[in-house]
């Protein structure tokens, strides 16, 4: 049995953020050859359930960069939570850096998850992060804290160097980002790829093969299991660098282009990039 373990956005969803015809067919053949497909993304579950193609298929679903991982039945399967201690300290520092702070909790996302920000103005982010009242957070009940997400403007990306390098080291967490003005925060546990090998494990399975796709840098975690790597033709040059196949863009179906045309090409040894 191959794993195919697949990212969301600016992978398998188009620039419009959905599934396209011929990347569900893709991923209908595949899973009719009898290959295990998981959906592995930073997104939160409730943002995952939204997508009418995720709906229609039975599939684990593996959220917030490995935090939560869900069974193909949709049943809870292992989480990982950042330390209310380990949440405050970093939000100090984060909010000391004056960038917008996103909170992914058990009891959803504050001020909001990541998906809905898509297409807002700076002020309107602005207004967003600076009136949102954060210690109400800390109010909820038997609150889980899974993810941080320090965002930045296109424009001040230098920013998000001095975030990484305030939180490198000193804290039991791993940082990732999926686009290239954001830092996504989470436990040391939460990794694409230790999500896989843990999946894996606790479901007393053995995959012949692990095929990754992926287009962000919080994909290098899934790269870095899987026996192929396939970066899609819209992401950042170090992850393609990265990666045994390099296919189309989002845009162009660059999913199921790799299924179709690209890995059938991997007994060569050398790089495979779509023309």
């Amino acid at each position: 049995m191959k794993c195919i373990s697949i990212d969301l956005d600016g992978t398998l969803l188009n620039s419009d953020h959905e599934v396209t015809e011929e990347n569900v067919k893709a991923l209908n053949e595949l899973q009719e050859q009898g290959h295990c497909l998981i959906m592995n993304t930073g997104r939160a579950y409730t943002d995952v359930i939204k997508l009418k193609a995720i709906q229609n298929m039975e599939v684990p679903l593996f959220c917030v960069n490995g935090s939560v991982l869900y069974t193909k039945t949709r049943e809870l399967l292992f989480e990982a939570t950042l330390p209310i201690s380990t949440y405050k300290e970093i939000f100090s520092i984060l909010k000391g850096l004056g960038v917008g702070i996103l909170v992914y909790t058990d009891h959803g996302g504050f001020p909001s998850t990541l998906p809905p920000l898509h297409g807002k103005t700076k002020q309107e982010l602005d207004t967003l992060f600076q009136e949102f009242n954060y210690d109400a957070i800390l109010e909820k009940d038997n609150l889980k804290i899974y993810k941080l997400i320090a965002l930045v403007h296109q424009d001040q990306l230098d920013t998000i160097a001095e975030v990484k390098a305030a939180l490198a080291g000193n804290y039991p967490i791993s940082t990732a980002s999926s686009f290239p003005n954001n830092v996504e925060i989470t436990s040391s546990e939460a990794h694409k790829g230790k999500a896989l090998l843990r999946y894996q494990d606790m479901m007393g399975l053995s995959f012949d093969e692990i095929i990754a796709f992926g287009d962000g840098g919080n994909d290098l975690a899934q790269f870095e299991v899987a026996t192929t790597s396939v970066a899609m033709g819209n992401a950042p040059s170090h992850v393609q660098q990265k990666a045994d196949i390099i296919t189309k863009t989002n845009d162009e179906d660059g999913f199921a282009y790799a299924v179709r045309h690209l890995l059938p090409l991997l007994k060569s040894e050398e790089k495979i990039t779509a023309n």
